[in-house]
C-alpha cells in the first residue's frame, strides 16, 4: 500500500510535468508587456489584443468579415472566414516557427512560403491566438544596454480585411521588477503554516486542505485566463486538485466507505504525497515570483503570495507527515 501510494503520487507528478503543449509554448511569466498601439486604417469588425503579457496575439473577427494574416515571408498564414471558421496554412513556414516563442523550430520537408496553401481548421469561434514574433522580444536574455521603461520591440502584423490591407502596430515595453512584499509575505505566511504543521501534527491535514484550496483557485484562474489554443499546462490546476482530493479524503474518510479505514491507517503517507504535489506546483511557479507580468486574471501580488506560501507551507506539511510516519502516529494526522 505504501509503495502504491508513493509510486502513484510520483507517477502523477511525472505525468503532469510531461504533458507539455504540443502546438505552442504556453503563456508564461515575462518582463515585457506588448500592446496594440495602432490599427491603420481603422476598421470595424475586428479586435486585436495581446494575451499573456507579450506571449500571444489574439484576433477576434465578427461574423461576415473575412481576414487573412500574412506570415513572416508574406505567405498566407491564417485566414478567418465569414462563418467564424479559422484555418491555418500547413505549408506556411510561420506555422512551425510560431510553435516556439523564440522561433526555434525545424521546418518539415515541403514547407515553403511559395508552396500552395494547405488549410487546416484550428477554430470555429472566429477567434484565434498565436505566437507572433513581430510583437515580442525574441531572446531569453534581456536586451543589452537597456532597462525597464525601454521599448524593446515595435512591429507590424499585416492583415487583409475583406481584401483591404490593414497594419496592426504592436509595441513591447520592458517592465520594472515587481515588489518583493507579496513574495516575502507569502514566505512568512508559509513559514508559520509549516512550523504549525511540524509542531502540532494534528493540524497538518487542515493546513494541507487550506494550501491546496488556495493553490487550486490561483492555478485554475491562470489556466482559464488564456485562450485554449495557447495550451496552458494542466499542472496549473492538476497538482493542487489532486492534493485537495487527498486532503478531503484524509479529513472525511467516511466518505470512502470501506476504504475509509485504509485511509485512516495511511493518513501520514497520503498527506506526504499531497504535500509533495503542492511542492511540485510551487517549484513550477518559482519564476512567477520574480517576473513582472503573469499570465493570470488575478492580481499579480495575490498569485505570488499564494505560490510562496504554498511552497513553504507544503514543505512543513511534508516534514510533519514524515515525522508522523516514522513514529507510527498515523492516527494523529487529521
Amino acid at each position: 500500500m505504501r509503495r502504491s501510494l508513493i509510486l502513484g503520487g510520483l507517477a502523477l507528478m511525472w505525468w503532469l510535468l510531461a504533458v507539455s503543449p504540443a502546438l505552442a509554448d504556453p503563456p508564461g511569466p515575462t518582463d515585457y508587456r506588448s500592446e496594440v498601439v495602432e490599427i491603420e486604417p481603422a476598421v470595424a469588425g475586428i479586435e486585436v489584443e495581446i494575451v499573456g503579457g507579450d506571449s500571444f496575439v489574439l484576433l477576434t473577427v465578427e461574423p461576415g468579415i473575412a481576414v487573412q494574416v500574412a506570415g513572416y515571408n508574406g505567405e498566407p498564414y491564417l485566414r478567418f472566414l465569414g462563418d467564424g471558421t479559422v484555418e491555418e496554412n500547413r505549408n506556411a513556414p510561420s506555422k512551425y516557427i510560431n510553435e516556439d516563442r523564440f522561433g526555434r523550430a525545424e521546418l518539415p520537408d515541403g514547407v515553403d512560403a511559395t508552396a500552395v496553401p494547405e488549410w487546416e481548421v484550428v477554430s470555429a469561434s472566429g477567434s484565434f491566438a498565436w505566437h507572433d514574433h513581430r510583437t515580442h522580444w525574441m531572446n531569453p536574455a534581456a536586451p543589452p544596454g537597456g532597462g525597464p521603461g525601454d521599448t524593446v520591440v515595435e512591429g507590424v502584423v499585416p492583415l487583409l480585411v475583406d481584401g483591404a490591407e490593414v497594419d496592426v502596430t504592436v509595441v513591447s515595453v520592458w517592465q520594472p521588477a515587481p515588489s518583493l512584499v507579496p513574495v516575502v509575505s507569502g514566505f512568512l505566511l508559509g513559514l508559520v503554516a509549516a512550523l504549525a504543521a511540524v509542531r502540532w501534527q494534528f493540524l497538518a491535514g487542515s493546513i494541507l486542505l487550506g494550501l491546496a484550496a488556495a493553490a487550486l483557485v490561483t492555478g485554475g484562474a491562470a489556466y482559464l485566463s488564456v485562450p485554449g489554443e495557447t495550451q496552458p499546462p494542466w499542472s496549473l490546476f492538476g497538482f493542487p486538485l489532486v492534493s485537495l482530493l487527498i486532503a478531503l479524503a484524509v479529513a472525511y474518510p467516511k466518505w470512502w466507505g470501506r476504504w475509509g479505514e485504509v485511509i485512516r491507517r495511511r493518513r501520514s503517507l497520503l498527506v506526504l504525497v499531497a504535500a509533495l504535489e503542492l511542492m511540485a506546483w510551487g517549484f513550477l511557479h518559482w519564476s512567477w515570483l520574480w517576473r513582472a507580468i503573469l499570465p493570470t486574471s488575478l492580481p499579480f501580488w495575490l498569485d505570488r503570495a499564494v505560490a510562496a506560501s504554498v511552497l513553504i507551507g507544503a514543505a512543513g506539511v511534508a516534514v510533519a507527515a514524515l515525522r508522523s510516519a516514522a513514529r507510527g502516529k498515523v492516527s494523529t494526522m487529521s
